[in-house]
């Protein structure tokens, strides 16, 4: 199955969706490459970016199910190509 590379953006405003966010980002650790968080404390908010490289249909669902907790925004940015180089 073809595969996408994506950056999920993701903003949390509730520290205490944090258990659930990081049990959906375990369940598709095989498709993750890498992750970066950010807490911005003036703000109370934590500010993560996930890159990962799966087919549209698991990002889909990986950046739904995280956009659907409690206190979570979500967007996902697509790579234009799937692997041309550069």
């Amino acid at each position: 199955m073809e595969t996408r590379v994506a950056l999920i953006g993701i903003v949390v405003e509730q520290y205490e969706s944090a258990e659930k966010l990081n049990q959906i980002l375990h369940d598709y650790g095989q498709y993750v490459i890498s992750r970066m968080g950010v807490p911005y404390r003036d703000k109370k908010i934590h500010i993560i970016s996930v890159a990962v490289d799966a087919p549209m249909d698991i990002i889909s669902t990986i950046s739904g199910k995280l956009g659907m907790l409690q206190g979570v925004s979500t967007k996902t940015v697509y790579a234009k190509n799937t692997g041309s180089k550069l």
